[in-house]
């Protein structure tokens, strides 16, 4: 997807809300942002990177995030409910991805193509 905030492609995504879980949060941050109904798979990582996962926020919080990531079969599109978070939406073959793309995005996606069982904690 087409980010509205910074105009880069990335892969959705967002915050598990409070009594959420991180597979219900996955469901619904996708639907959410692409319209599209999906069906969790493996999981690709978990990223905590300080040197990539610190953020500023306005007003000068700082916070480190921790982002899961699952691979994931698209079974339906809707329409989105936040449409105005999304610009653009497309499936693209991982040798012709989109750019500018969202720098972290790029390391998820090398690690769901390098395949294995286990998943990647960065």
């Amino acid at each position: 997807m087409q980010r509205s905030d910074n105009g880069h492609w990335g892969l959705p995504g967002g915050h598990v809300e409070p009594g959420e879980s991180v597979v219900d949060a996955a469901l619904r941050e996708v639907r959410e942002e692409t319209g599209w109904r999906i069906e969790l798979g493996r999981l690709i990582g978990v990223y905590s990177d300080p040197t990539r996962q610190t953020v500023e926020y306005r007003g000068g919080e700082r916070a480190q995030l921790v982002n899961l990531c699952f691979d994931a079969l698209a079974l339906e599109q809707l329409a989105p409910t936040t449409p105005d978070e999304t610009l653009a939406l497309g499936f693209f073959p991982r040798t012709r991805l989109p750019e500018p793309l969202v720098p972290i995005h790029g390391i998820r996606i090398q690690d769901c193509f390098a395949g294995g069982e286990a998943a990647r904690v960065r």
